[in-house]
């Protein structure tokens, strides 16, 4: 007999097809609950199948309310004096060049009234130009780049503006099934006057070709919705032989709010 090939962990893993027929099911099932007259679901469902993990993570019980005061007294304080103006410049935290297509994102925050939110602390973090994150649990075969941390925060100004210079992060897999990669993304947190109230999302770049077969950003399974965490590239942001430049929008409230991630998610 010949040698027996060993099973790896990702053997009976399921396929990108299986997932892709799943997800397409259940956005056709949405469709036609609108066209029923049903509202369009604007935000994630925590129990989205294809998102395997979500299966068994998702909450299942009302949530309880904690001590807000009993929180801030356990939780970091940032004030402006805390924050230096070079924590937004991503490629320059380190003792030379990061590689990877070097961008600027800015934006603005507002509220569902479109009125800017100022002073809002805004924290980004992501994977490199080769889709790694500095992180023990990220070991998949990709270099760490030891000029980039991934890491960067800014305050919003008057009218709600924000800008961040860092590096185009890449896609990167992932153990939810065989075969998966995460679209390109950078997370935003932001902060309120408190450390109680606190938002997180993600921000994407436009034409991504694995949208179609991501389950996170399928999760949102009203595609207008969807669009709304896609960045848009902005040309009067590009800098001339320097970087490439998009703009991104958050909305916090209103009809048109930009997907927040639950607070009992990772």
């Amino acid at each position: 007999m010949g040698a027996q090939k060993l099973s790896g962990p990702d053997d009976a893993a399921e396929s990108q097809q299986t997932l892709s027929a799943e997800i397409e099911t259940i956005e056709t099932e949405h469709k036609n609950a609108v066209a029923a007259g049903k509202p369009a679901e604007t935000q994630p469902r925590l129990d989205y199948p294809p998102y395997r993990s979500s299966i068994l993570r998702h909450p299942t019980k009302d949530p309880r309310h904690t001590d807000p005061e009993t929180i801030e007294l356990l939780s970091p304080a940032f004030g402006h004096r805390d924050l230096a103006n070079l924590e937004s410049d991503l490629t320059i935290q380190a003792g030379g060049e990061p590689i990877g297509e070097r961008i600027k994102v800015t934006g603005r925050i507002l509220d569902g009234d479109g009125r800017p939110v100022r002073n809002q602390l805004v924290e980004i973090w992501q994977a490199n130009s080769a889709g790694r994150y500095i992180h023990k649990r990220d070991q998949h075969p990709a270099p760490i780049d030891p000029n980039f941390t991934g890491v960067g925060r800014t305050l919003t100004g008057d009218d709600g503006s924000y800008s961040f210079t860092t590096i185009k992060p890449g896609p990167y897999p992932w153990k939810n099934h065989h075969n998966a990669w995460r679209p390109a993304h950078i997370h935003f947190s932001l902060f309120g006057s408190e450390f109680t109230q606190r938002m997180i999302t993600q921000m994407y770049f436009p034409s991504d070709p694995l949208f179609a077969l991501d389950p996170i950003y399928q999760s949102i399974t009203d595609q207008k919705a969807r669009d709304r965490l896609v960045a848009t590239y902005d040309h009067n942001v590009t800098e001339h032989e320097f970087l490439m430049g998009y703009n991104w929008d958050i909305v916090l409230t209103g009809a048109n709010r930009t997907w927040m991630e639950e607070e009992d998610d990772d």
